[in-house]
């Protein structure tokens, strides 16, 4: 039996890719109550481009609207949507996720089981992975998120609560910490979050060889995190440290290196050298060893190894700079 639920409204942030078809049909399909509005917000920067596939709704897409939030980045694009939802809950998807055949009936359950102090419900989130051979180091990120606290991918929320906060803090402009920080600031007002019972498949996403050096960009967001929730932050979001310590060593060699060979000092030169080349050594291995070993993979391992501790190191810094006199988040929806 399906317990009784108060009205809810989903919110897609999408920059139109054509995953986003497969989220609405899954939507669509899944059984259990059904969403009284569907908020699509669509963040392309251009708005002449082409609509959104409404049709993949079936009977729901006469409960679809659709917002601009002029390519701000997919905060921006919640706080757009949440900003015209009333009802109780608000619930978040990502454009590539598919929620499960019993997704709605799962989340009455998840909803109705919520204490009166509870904020969040997060949603269990399926990563299918190959199954004829290792996954690669990008397959292994993504793989991450079945793990993670408070992912947006699929997370529902009292909207009083979003509310009382003012919603997602638009300073961090891509997919990373903007989950953890709301989620940290909602429990430091006063509320629950718990991982519920309802299931969402996170497919992995084309990606090329270039990927991981793209993503160091995050390492600015996690300045912006310690700025806000202080150095202890990845205990309480329960989240990987990373390597940005090992990135910053391995980055002081390398340069020293060179300005130790530009001052005629070989030897110390020499010295710096070795150990960049050390720990870009064991950074590759690090990387390699649990994928698939191919020839491709190595390669792509092997140059980005070389290349992401600097690219990491630049992005802290600068994010350093750039967040040091950043205060509290005072945006409201």
């Amino acid at each position: 039996m399906i317990p009784p639920l108060a009205s809810y409204a989903v919110v897609v942030p999408t920059i139109g890719r054509p995953c986003l078809s497969d989220c609405l049909a899954a939507l669509a399909a899944s059984d259990g109550p059904e969403p009284r509005r569907i908020v699509l917000v669509d963040d392309r920067p251009d708005p002449a481009v082409g609509g959104l596939p409404l049709g993949a709704l079936g009977p729901l897409a006469d409960r679809a609207i659709v917002l601009r939030s002029g390519g701000r980045g997919p905060a921006a694009a919640r706080n757009t949507g949440l900003r015209v939802v009333d009802e109780p809950w608000t619930v978040l998807l990502d454009d590539d996720v598919r929620v499960s055949a019993y997704w709605r009936e799962q989340l009455a359950r998840d909803l109705a089981e919520a204490s009166p102090d509870t904020g969040g419900v997060q949603g269990v989130l399926d990563v299918p992975l190959p199954t004829d051979r290792r996954p690669t180091d990008w397959e292994r990120n993504t793989a991450g998120l079945r793990g993670a606290l408070w992912a947006t991918a699929d997370m529902a929320y009292r909207t009083a609560a979003l509310k009382a906060v003012g919603g997602f803090d638009e300073r961090f402009p891509r997919a990373f910490r903007e989950d953890a920080d709301l989620a940290l600031r909602i429990i430091d007002a006063g509320w629950l979050i718990r991982r519920g019972e309802r299931r969402t498949e996170h497919p992995v996403r084309p990606a090329d060889r270039w990927v991981s050096i793209r993503v160091q960009k995050g390492n600015a967001d996690d300045a912006l995190m310690v700025r806000l929730h202080g150095r202890d932050w990845w205990q309480r979001a329960a989240a990987p440290r990373g390597r940005i310590r090992r990135h910053a060593v391995v980055t002081a060699a390398g340069l020293g290196a060179l300005a130790l060979a530009t001052a005629g000092s070989r030897r110390a030169a020499a010295l710096a050298a070795a150990g960049w080349l050390l720990g870009t050594a064991e950074f590759a291995r690090a990387r390699i060893a649990p994928g698939p070993r191919t020839v491709d993979e190595i390669l792509t391992m092997t140059v980005t190894s070389a290349l992401i501790p600097a690219v990491a190191t630049w992005h802290r810094l600068s994010g350093t700079l750039r967040h040091r006199a950043a205060g509290t988040w005072d945006g409201t929806v």
